[in-house]
């Protein structure tokens, strides 16, 4: 699977092996237990996807306007299961931060500028997952985002619905 069709969270994950299934739920688990109320779950690009809701942040992704900010994501490519941080993409304190307490588990850390990629759940210090999202609140984010990247729309504009 390397992008998905489904429409909701509930058939990308019936769409996966067994094994896959298991480790996303896991992941999945942990960003839900660990993110805070304005950040939203929904599909995007194919995958399971972590937003700042329109209601918390109405400049949206600066992308596309008219959709939330992503913050985090999982998904089942062809040869390996990957985790995006976007919420670490733009802090380099906080993606150095991220890279050494993940190496300081002594798991390999196989990554690019945003995406993880492991092949099993237990390739992934889950501890370390959680508190790589904690350390970043929505309304933290959004303030790294829009000193880095300028924001999405022009700020206090509400993004157009689709």
């Amino acid at each position: 699977m390397v992008q998905s069709k489904a429409e909701t969270v509930a058939r990308y994950l019936r769409e996966l092996p067994t094994d896959r299934r298991a480790a996303i739920e896991a992941l999945r688990g942990v960003l839900l237990d660990n993110v805070d109320d304005d950040i939203i779950e929904r599909m995007s690009y194919g995958m399971i996807g972590y937003h700042v809701s329109l209601d918390a942040y109405p400049a949206g992704y600066h992308c596309d306007p008219s959709m939330p900010l992503p913050f985090a994501g999982l998904a089942s490519q062809k040869n390996h299961m990957s985790l995006y941080l976007m919420c670490h993409y733009a802090d380099p304190e906080d993606a150095a931060w991220f890279q050494k307490a993940w190496k300081a588990t002594g798991k390999r850390l196989d990554m690019g500028k945003s995406c993880v990629r492991f092949k099993k759940i237990e390739d992934v210090p889950l501890d370390v997952v959680a508190e790589a999202v904690r350390r970043m609140p929505s309304r933290r984010y959004v303030a790294v985002y829009e000193a880095a990247f300028g924001g999405g729309a022009k700020p206090g504009k509400k993004a157009a619905k689709k």
